[in-house]
């Protein structure tokens, strides 16, 4: 069929647009083209240039901020500061191990590296991959940090850096609570399932004991990245970008930096812990184990010597006495034998017991402290003069089942959870338990030395304050030390009743008064005489040594007679104002003696320290005291820091 004029002009101009569009597209499609090669030939020439020259782009991770710790007032506790550091990456320190080994004997001509040193950095540099790069040198001076950057083409994968370090501006008065950090190690990692990758930089730190490492995770933060440029020989020619990581969250304590510093000072060189804790919200105000020591021994490494000083010291000044002591209580027991048997019914408030001086039973003398006896005392008597006749014969009424049950009510026996290492839970026996732990059966003479806080009852500092506060309160109080993170405050249940009768409460609150402020208390000579912050206390000497009959017979040595470690224990325990308590305290001195001459003045200063918000003030104390005080007061100034305030002048 012949085509048509029409249809053959139709057909050309179908054609020619095809053409046009497939014309277009294929210029559009070489300009496009040209533009990048002009872009990659001329713009990124240099560029492209380095990375002919064999140049790599290497990628590592960024450590971030470690969280700050700060007081419940906001003063720092830990934080972090500007550490200079050498680092060394494998692949680019030269091909074979000899290259590295020259590298890294030409950087000990540098900067000061021992043998050790070098070993060290050897043995991290085979263990880990080629690309991590590895801490050789940390908080190297300005100077030897210039000194490596002026000297970077001899130095090849020698990196020196500047990053952050933990340091603990209060020394160590919060050494056992935040604990303090260090390199992760190989156990560190093994307790991990799917540890983060900054854990697998070599020597980056973790928290090791105390908040730092129970509250790792919080304080850690994230990592950023970074991608580095390096040339052939391992120097870095420039930072291509950055991801910044995200800090780690910043805790505030329930702690006062003041109080807690006061205490610490107070206690002195004494083997010993003191806590305080609000007996409304649980929140510990201060937790002084002492001695001490200096966290940042450990951050900047510890010296063999200065660790041998520590572990071999007789007073133990790596252990925290707080949670971890677990002690006797003594007489300051001996107010759950009370609320056991009140609460029982077993005896009332006036119900006396005639103490000779001991309590015979089966043949065997029970004795009391006071060797002729306090006569006919009642609980109030026998709570205020520490009576231990008293309590033998309660106990025997109410029997060690309902003593445990109330002890365990008042916060002893049980693990208080908190971001601290090797929390005790001590021991709050009764008879399924002696079957179980000592597969014997219980009998009277466990139950007398229990009523006394002797024999199988072991206790903490820590609890010991809980049980304070509970009594205090009538309160379920719970410890906490966490206050808030990140300025979000850590939201806490109302404690709920312990659920005791409050005439009966009553009773043993008033007998911890008149331990203080009766005519005959073992503690008055510690009272406060200030109307508006009077103390209610208890005291306690626990034995750490049996006392033979012959000894008992001729005279018991007293504390002062004999070796230090064979004295007994001094505690205290007490909570101020009595007509409205806001503080508990417990007081702890290994091996100190009397809990009435030695722990109950410390846990009176300390309650003074926390009620006033400054250096307690002389009119608190007894006319004939206040001298003495004076002069123990400004003493305690010189070692407290700067601001507390002076001690009131002489009236």
């Amino acid at each position: 069929m012949r085509r048509t004029p029409r249809d053959t002009e139709a057909t050309s101009r179908s054609v020619t647009r095809r053409a046009l569009v497939m014309g277009g597209g294929m210029a559009a499609m070489v300009a496009a083209l040209g533009a990048r090669m002009r872009f990659l030939g001329v713009e990124q020439a240099d560029e492209f240039r380095l990375l002919a020259e064999e140049n790599r782009i290497n990628i590592r991770l960024i450590p971030p901020a470690r969280g700050l710790i700060q007081d419940r007032n906001g003063k720092l506790i830990a934080g972090n500061e500007q550490n200079y550091r050498v680092v060394i990456t494998r692949e680019n320190a030269g091909k074979t191990d000899e290259d590295v080994q020259q590298v890294l004997n030409r950087l000990s001509h540098i900067i000061p590296m021992t043998a050790e040193d070098l070993s060290d950095a050897l043995k991290a540099l085979k263990r880990n991959s080629a690309f991590v790069p590895i801490t050789v040198a940390d908080r190297v001076s300005w100077d030897d940090f210039s000194k490596i950057a002026v000297n970077a083409p001899a130095l090849p994968g020698v990196t020196p850096e500047v990053g952050l370090s933990r340091v603990y501006p209060r020394d160590s008065d919060f050494a056992h609570i935040v604990g303090y950090v260090g390199p992760v190690s190989e156990k560190d990692l093994a307790g991990l399932e799917n540890p983060d990758p900054l854990l697998r930089i070599p020597k980056f730190q973790i928290g090791k004991i105390g908040v730092e490492k129970w509250m790792e995770d919080t304080l850690r933060g994230s990592a950023g990245t970074k991608r580095i440029e390096v040339n052939a020989v391992g120097r870095v020619m420039r930072e291509l970008d950055r991801e910044e990581g995200v800090k780690g969250k910043d805790l505030r304590l329930t702690i006062d930096a003041d109080v807690q510093n006061f205490v610490q000072a107070r206690l002195g060189d004494e083997s010993a812990a003191c806590v305080v804790i609000e007996v409304n919200t649980g929140d510990i105000i201060a937790a002084v184990s002492s001695p001490s020591f200096d966290p940042n021994l450990f951050v900047r490494g510890i010296s063999q010597t200065d660790y041998s000083t520590l572990t071999e010291h007789d007073h133990r000044p790596l252990a925290n006495k707080v949670v971890q002591g677990a002690y006797p209580p003594g007489s300051t027991f001996k107010m759950v034998t009370a609320l056991a048997a009140l609460e029982a019914g077993a005896v009332d408030v006036n119900t006396s017991v005639r103490c000779p001086g001991y309590l015979e039973v089966g043949g065997r003398k029970f004795h009391c402290w006071k060797r002729g006896g306090h006569g006919k005392v009642d609980l109030q008597r026998s709570l205020a003069e520490s009576c231990d006749v008293y309590f033998y014969d309660t106990a025997m009424k109410v029997g060690i089942d309902k003593i445990a049950e109330m002890g365990r009510k008042l916060g002893l026996g049980q693990r208080h959870d908190l971001p601290m290492s090797a929390i005790t839970e001590g021991s709050m026996p009764d008879k399924a338990w002696k079957r179980e732990k000592h597969k014997a059966e219980w009998v009277i003479g466990d139950t007398i030395n229990a009523s006394i806080g002797q024999g199988f009852v072991l206790t903490s500092p820590l609890q010991l304050a809980v049980m304070t506060a509970r009594i205090a309160s009538g309160k379920m109080v719970a410890p906490r030390i966490i206050h808030s993170i990140n300025d979000q405050p850590v939201d806490i249940a109302p404690a709920e009743s312990l659920g005791l009768e409050g005439s009966k409460l009553r009773a043993v609150q008033m007998g911890m008064f008149e331990v203080m402020n009766g005519a005959n208390g073992t503690a008055k000579s510690s009272r406060i005489v200030d109307e508006t912050m009077r103390m209610c206390g208890k005291t306690g000497t626990a034995q750490v040594r049996n006392i033979s009959t012959a000894e008992r017979d001729t005279g018991v040595v007293s504390n002062d007679r004999l070796p230090w470690k064979q004295r007994d224990h001094a505690l205290f325990v007490g909570f101020a104002p009595a007509d409205n308590p806001r503080y508990a305290v417990s007081v702890v001195v290994e091996h100190g003696g009397g809990g009435s001459t030695v722990a109950a003045p410390i846990a009176r200063d300390a309650l003074l320290r926390a009620l006033t918000g400054t250096l307690p003030p002389l009119t608190a104390y007894p006319a004939d005291q206040r001298g003495r005080m004076e002069t123990l007061l400004n003493a305690l100034q010189l070692r407290l820091p700067d601001g507390s305030q002076p001690a009131p002048s002489k009236v």
